[in-house]
């Protein structure tokens, strides 16, 4: 039977981001296909580590009583010191902490590394943070036995790191919606068609500001859905994005419930995906996955996810041009939504990509059985 060790991530099933999803969606296609998958999760408060069994993966569950980055951090560290004692092969997902993969290199351990976004060129990190994640980038390329970039970039981006060979592409997946629950629109006072909507973290990075004051420059007769976790009173920039909006965008705050976060991607008028640094972005893959008509920022990222058939803004005036454009011409947005359903079925579709990440994993749980 063939074992798998996932790192990286908070746990399975999934309630923190893409990686969570991720890793829940190939450790339920590995376990159907015969694979013994143990995930590590981590666990709010103190204790002993302890085990159990979610859907036929195991789970090592460890305790971790400080919250946060430090508490992520110590986290990594005592999962990866327990993996020491185990065998198998082994699937880390992000770079953030690869200085503790250096213990698995030294046991000879069989480590993938999914190398995720360039963190270190976010504008959110301070000079400190930059530096970490520069150097376990560097360290990540140098200790994983090979390497997996979410988007081509990202790819040619570790090439300047190592070798080609030692790099496979595989995007980021995601499910396909045909219907949603319209009933949700009335709690937050929507129609379908007559509002858009942004889904991200609330950081400069990802041009909330710009896509906020690009919608309220005028009179819309539409309403701008923002989710996201806005804490004003503790935030500049939130308090910015805030006082920029007109009365027709609303700030729901985070919303985590799956099937209302689906209802607003799929009967919105557009999604607006302002990310401007990153690869394979899990939020606009499920986009695409949607049919969303997408308006996103200009940049290599978004194009080779996007596809040509989308709309993109270099800044401010270019995004409130494409509103001032766009809002009114259904033809266009139908042409948008037929393209994105296309470019999602061409390259991230959950069981293309699973399939191609078990290939790439049988190929390395090969390379570790013993010659005889």
């Amino acid at each position: 039977m063939r074992s798998l060790f996932i790192l990286g991530i908070r746990g399975v099933p999934a309630q923190h981001g893409g990686f969570e999803t991720f890793a829940e969606k190939l450790s339920l296609h590995l376990v159907e296909k015969g694979w013994k998958v143990t995930v590590y999760c981590q666990e709010d408060g103190e204790g002993e580590i302890y085990q159990s069994q979610w859907e036929g993966i195991d789970r090592i569950h460890i305790p971790i009583a400080r919250e946060g980055a430090f508490g992520t951090v110590l986290f990594d560290w005592k999962a990866t010191r327990h993996a020491l004692t185990r065998e198998g092969l082994f699937l880390t997902l992000g770079y953030n902490t690869a200085c503790f993969n250096i213990m698995q290199r030294l046991q000879r351990q069989t480590n993938v590394i999914n190398m995720d976004g360039i963190e270190w060129r976010r504008d959110k990190w301070g000079a400190v943070a930059k530096v970490w994640f520069w150097l376990n980038e560097r360290i990540g390329c140098w200790v994983g036995n090979h390497l997996i970039a979410d988007h081509p970039k990202i790819k040619d981006h570790l090439n300047t790191r190592v070798r080609a060979d030692k790099i496979t592409m595989i995007p980021y997946g995601g499910d396909e919606v045909r219907s949603a629950d319209k009933a949700i629109l009335t709690e937050y006072g929507l129609q379908a068609d007559q509002f858009s909507v942004i889904i991200a973290r609330p950081e400069p990075e990802n041009s909330f500001l710009e896509m906020v004051r690009a919608f309220s420059s005028r009179h819309r007769n539409h309403k701008l859905v923002v989710l996201g976790n806005f804490t004003p009173e503790t935030n500049a920039f939130h308090w910015a994005v805030m006082d920029a909006a007109s009365d027709e965008v609303i700030f729901p705050g985070a919303i985590y419930d799956a099937t209302v976060v689906q209802a607003l991607r799929f009967y919105a008028r557009f999604y607006l995906h302002g990310h401007r640094v990153g690869g394979t972005n899990p939020s606009l893959v499920e986009a695409l996955g949607a049919g969303c008509a997408v308006i996103a920022h200009d940049n290599h990222f978004n194009r080779w996810v996007a596809g040509p058939d989308a709309a993109y803004f270099e800044d401010e005036l270019a995004c409130s041009k494409l509103f001032d454009r766009l809002l009114s011409d259904s033809v266009a947005v139908q042409q948008m939504r037929s393209a994105s359903r296309k470019r999602f079925k061409e390259r991230f579709m959950w069981e293309q990509v699973l399939l191609e990440y078990e290939a790439l994993l049988i190929r390395w749980d090969l390379a570790t059985q013993p010659r005889t």
